[in-house]
């Protein structure tokens, strides 16, 4: 009989070496793999944050030259937190976000409800068609409200002066074309413009929160003789108050950075009603490349986080512990 002949072992150093490879594939693969996120995330986000807290105690101008900024500890901030403008600006952005944010909700929720409840198989055009101002472009939504807004031919104005002759509705009206660029009517234009935008975004979100309550709730509630709005009224809101936390927190957020509408519908700061609608990030963007106090702009984004903090609070106080299924 023939000897089965064992196959000539492999040589030491490449056992080794393919060991080597196959643990180092183990041990550092995750990593190399997850590296691109945090490089990225370094570079573009935590340290322009640093450097902007940095930047906040000290003093500089680009004109002075790259690294020649001067130590002022918190003078920044307490310039920044007596400035007539700042507090001005604070106003309209806080303004800007009662009376543009809540009417979004307060048409989102029972819109998202009647959507989810009437259309039928029609709900996903009706959705995209709502959708659609929160994925346009804010500069040309902005730039094409700037032409409705417009006192002699704007369409919003010729709507206006229509409705005027009903007999009841023109009672509540004005006789005359608004000027929505003047300081004391601005404000209304830029709710206009944001509450057009981002009411289809909020529909959305609760529109998809009332598609994961159980259909067996409100079929219950049917047979109870319970009618549309009872159901809407003691099932839908009850069990949408997570998401109403959710989309409120976004509501805030997005809110007192707005920038681009009134930027836009201001004509970069240059129109007669700037005071009237100029928000904090306008005021920090004009004071950063306008008026060039680098450290000074610095200060008011902090501040402003800080303020967004406390609004995020004030609303977890409201909506969070339910969200959470606390008492």
């Amino acid at each position: 009989m023939r000897k089965a002949v064992n196959p000539a072992p492999s040589p030491p150093s490449a056992i080794t070496l393919a060991m080597r490879w196959s643990n180092f594939q183990r041990r550092y693969a995750p990593y190399i793999f997850v590296s691109p996120f945090f490089i990225l995330f370094l570079v573009f986000g935590l340290y322009p944050t640093l450097f902007s807290l940095y930047m906040s105690f000290q003093s500089w101008t680009p004109s002075d030259g790259w690294g020649r900024w001067k130590y002022v500890g918190l003078e920044n901030y307490t310039f920044t937190l007596t400035d007539p403008m700042f507090w001005r600006a604070m106003w309209n952005t806080l303004w800007l976000g009662f009376f543009s944010g809540i009417p979004q909700h307060l048409i989102a929720i029972p819109l998202a409800f009647v959507i989810h409840m009437v259309l039928g198989r029609f709900k996903t055009l009706v959705v995209a068609v709502y959708f659609l101002p929160y994925i346009t472009s804010s500069v040309a939504i902005a730039l094409i409200f700037n032409t409705l807004f417009a006192t002699n031919n704007g369409v919003i104005n010729l709507v206006i002066a229509q409705l005027n002759t009903w007999p009841v509705l023109g009672w509540f009206l004005p006789d005359q074309n608004i000027n929505w660029f003047l300081n004391s009517t601005i404000k209304y234009g830029i709710a206009l413009v944001v509450i057009w935008q981002f009411t289809g975004w909020n529909t959305l979100l609760y529109l998809s929160a009332i598609q994961a309550i159980p259909k067996e709730l409100y079929e219950a509630a049917a047979v109870d003789g319970a009618s549309r709005y009872q159901q809407f009224r003691y099932i839908t809101l009850p069990l949408l108050r997570p998401m109403m936390f959710f989309a409120v927190s976004l509501t805030i957020i997005g809110n007192m950075q707005l920038f681009e509408q009134p930027f836009v519908l201001l004509n970069g700061g240059a129109s007669s009603a700037t005071q009237g609608g100029q928000t904090v990030t306008m005021y920090m963007y004009r004071t950063a490349f306008e008026w060039l106090e680098m450290g000074t702009a610095a200060s008011i984004a902090w501040i402003l986080f800080i303020f967004i903090g406390i609004l995020t609070y004030l609303n977890n106080l409201m909506f969070g512990r339910t969200a959470r299924g606390e008492a």
